[in-house]
């Protein structure tokens, strides 16, 4: 929606990227909510207040003035921030075994929604208002519905001292995954937000196809979710994230050079692909490194996240509009990418030897 936006606001791409940071920067205050909740086992109250909140920023957007917009992306930025760590460290937790694989599956639902919205803003592209109001609607019944949803509980909330952690906070692995959670948030939501108006900017004569770009990219994403735990029983995820990670980087260079909307459409697919598998093996890694202390570290992990959000997709509007050249603004998060790629090559591989800051924490 953001070309839509830009256009009924009349903003420039630096104040169209503030439009990232307000969201991300609300989710922060959620991810905070969504952290005291989950170490309480109030998984369900989270999830609900998070849908909630969500669709109640949908429907404040569907006819907004800029100052209504604003406060509608941020409640929907505060449910988005309530309800992502929650749903995945619930799965997380339900499924210690595979917590890859399900975690993919869940990202994969997630990610029906962001395949299906570019087409549904194209048809209803005279009444977004309609669009938001459904929108609304739907999150207000999954809001609803999680009171029949059976969320099991721990016998005892999750309480590590403060002196336990010590070890934790201080191990270079927390400033490791980080700088994955940061990056991979601001890669994702920077390709993903800002390439409809990239499209429509480079290929002048391709009608309105540009407004299917982020199908293009959310499907290739979508796609490599839903092939991730059968990939996961055939291949080790640690490799299959290093391949991801060296392919979305090759998806972006690649898209810097593209001239036609075939060619955005065809790299957009490959860089959706390689980022695919990424965040459920980020969030998985909590648990491998971590033990029962990545509830409290998850915490700050999910904020690093909603601050990559924030931060990434901004200073690509930003640099766009110094330089006048989104294409500028877009080797942010090619730097991400490859800053990702040399990370997860160096560290990766050493999750099991990291097993004794989870021994330490718990002794």
């Amino acid at each position: 929606m953001l070309p839509f936006l830009s256009a009924r606001w009349t903003l420039n791409d630096a104040q169209s990227g503030h439009l990232f940071t307000v969201q991300f920067l609300a989710s922060l205050f959620g991810v905070a909510l969504s952290t005291f909740f989950t170490r309480r086992n109030k998984y369900r109250f989270a999830l609900m207040l998070g849908l909630a909140l969500m669709g109640l920023g949908a429907a404040l957007l569907a006819h907004s003035d800029w100052l209504l917009g604003i406060i509608a992306i941020s409640t929907y930025g505060v449910g988005l921030g309530l309800t992502i760590p929650a749903a995945n460290l619930l799965i997380g937790e339900l499924n210690p075994s595979s917590r890859a694989a399900a975690l993919n599956l869940l990202n994969f639902s997630w990610g029906i929604g962001a395949v299906g919205s570019p087409f549904a803003i194209q048809v209803l592209k005279d009444s977004l208002g309609l669009y938001l109001f459904l929108v609304a609607a739907l999150l207000g019944l999954s809001a609803i519905s999680m009171l029949w949803v059976p969320v099991p509980q721990r016998s005892h909330p999750t309480k590590n001292r403060d002196s336990d952690l010590t070890v934790v906070w201080w191990s270079r692995f927390v400033l490791i995954l980080g700088i994955l959670f940061f990056a991979y948030v601001g890669t994702e939501n920077a390709v993903g937000g800002w390439i409809a108006s990239y499209a429509k900017r480079i290929d002048l004569n391709g009608g309105h196809f540009w407004a299917m770009m982020p199908s293009f990219f959310w499907g290739a994403l979508l796609s490599g979710r839903a092939l991730a735990p059968w990939l996961l029983r055939r291949i080790h995820e640690t490799r299959l994230a290093t391949i991801g990670l060296a392919l979305a980087a090759v998806g972006i260079f690649v898209l810097l050079i593209a001239d036609s909307s075939i060619a955005i459409a065809l790299t957009a697919m490959v860089t959706g692909l390689g980022l695919s598998s990424l965040y459920p093996a980020f969030i998985a890694m909590l648990s491998h490194w971590f033990g029962e202390a990545g509830i409290r570290v998850g915490g700050v992990m999910f904020s690093l996240a909603s601050l990559g959000g924030a931060v990434v997709p901004w200073l690509v509007g930003a640099l766009s509009t110094q330089f006048g050249s989104l294409r500028v603004g877009l080797l942010l998060p090619l730097f991400s990418a490859l800053l990702m790629l040399v990370l997860y090559v160096a560290y990766g591989s050493y999750r099991p030897a990291t097993g004794r800051l989870t021994q330490a924490a718990s002794n």
